[in-house]
């Protein structure tokens, strides 16, 4: 597995980690069942924190890009496209809260309408029309 830390770079090294296990599993270099080094083989490449990259997995397995198999090791999830995952979490996390602050599916339907054509600072006065 090729992932390299940018030290000079304002992203956070596990959130360089995260996204380069994500474009790796995208592209197809990393396949499913791939087995991951450890968290300490990992940090010891990168010459960065074990709580660097135990973070970056975490995050990882949250959003369903890997697995952990306890004793046998973390290994990429079965048949999984990460940036699909990540996209349908974050879209269920978006219309709950819309919904809990009051929010119907049309105008739920409306503001993501409004966003995706770039007119989402004249939504709020159509929305209760």
């Amino acid at each position: 597995m090729l992932v390299s830390i940018d030290g000079e770079s304002s992203i956070p090294p596990y959130e360089q980690i995260l996204a380069q296990v994500v474009e790796s599993v995208r592209s197809g270099s990393l396949i499913s069942g791939s087995k991951l080094p450890t968290v300490r083989a990992l940090a010891a490449a990168l010459g960065v924190s074990p709580n660097t990259v135990a973070r970056a997995y975490r995050e990882l397995e949250a959003t369903g890009v890997i697995e952990t198999h306890g004793r046998l090791g973390t290994f990429v999830a079965e048949g999984v496209d990460p940036v699909r995952s990540r996209a349908e979490s974050l879209t269920t996390d978006f219309v709950a809260t819309l919904t809990a602050l009051g929010c119907t599916h049309d105008e739920v339907r409306c503001l993501v309408n409004a966003a995706l054509t770039g007119e989402i600072s004249g939504t709020r006065s159509r929305l209760r029309e």
